[in-house]
């Protein structure tokens, strides 16, 4: 099941409840001091830096 922010409810949008989940991922992203600042020149290089930390996230709490 895929979540999103918010979705749009009659010509408007509503923020779906929740937002503490998408608050705790930019926190864990933030961390990583590569991800602190933005250097890369390519978007697709900044995507896959975060990709990357996703990944090492999710390995060490598999572990």
């Amino acid at each position: 099941m895929k979540r999103h922010i918010a979705q749009k409810i009659k010509n408007t949008f509503a923020i779906l409840p929740m937002p503490w989940i998408v608050e705790r991922t930019f926190t864990w992203l933030g961390n990583y001091r590569r991800l602190s600042k933005d250097y890369e020149i390519l978007p697709l290089t900044a995507e896959n830096r975060v990709r990357i930390t996703m990944l090492r996230l999710m390995l060490a709490k598999c572990v």
